[in-house]
Parts: C-alpha cells; sequence; structure tokens
C-alpha cells in the first residue's frame, strides 16, 4: 500500500510559480499552459514517491530534494515532513545559482 503524502505549496514557491505561468503564458505560445500541466504531474508522482528527486547537496538542509521538469526546464524544490511534502521553491534552470532555502 502507497501512502499518499498531502502536498502544500509554501507562499515563497506560489509566488515563483505564478510568474513562471504567467511568463510561460505569454511567451510560450504553443504551449502556454505547459508549467501548470507538468507541476501538477510531477506534484502527483512526488506524492507518492517522494524519493525520486535528487537530494541537495545543501549543509543547511539535508532533507532538500529537487525533481527537474524537463520539458519547462524548471526544479521542484521540496522536503517530506512526516505526512507531508512541503514545496520550497520553483526554480529555473539557468538562474546559475540554487534559491536560498
Amino acid at each position: 500500500m502507497t501512502l499518499t503524502l498531502q502536498v502544500v505549496v509554501k507562499p515563497r514557491a506560489v509566488r515563483q510559480i505564478e510568474q513562471a505561468a504567467e511568463w510561460w503564458g505569454s511567451n510560450r505560445p504553443a504551449a502556454p499552459g505547459a508549467i501548470r500541466v507538468d507541476l501538477e504531474g510531477a506534484l502527483k508522482v512526488l506524492a507518492e514517491h517522494p524519493g525520486i528527486g535528487t537530494k541537495v547537496e545543501n549543509g543547511r538542509n539535508v532533507d532538500v530534494r529537487r525533481l527537474y521538469l524537463t520539458r519547462v526546464r524548471y526544479f521542484i524544490y521540496y522536503r517530506v515532513t512526516g505526512k507531508t511534502l512541503d514545496v520550497i521553491a520553483f526554480w529555473h534552470e539557468r538562474r546559475g545559482s540554487e534559491p536560498s532555502l
């Protein structure tokens, strides 16, 4: 039996997702809803299989993982706390550095 985690998107991640979705919708007319579609699909998988993401090598937050969304080239940064999957950042690969976690 698989335990499905409750997904909670933290306020900062919500803002990052909204900004990305707005930009994508305006600048990618062939797939204007790709951010939301890909994110929704990934979160469903992560809620059941949170270990599929790669551990983030960061001394401060050893429990943070990230999952790469290939089509849109964003990372979902998250951690599991009890029965909750907390989305803490949504970060484009081209930003050069990782988000402040």
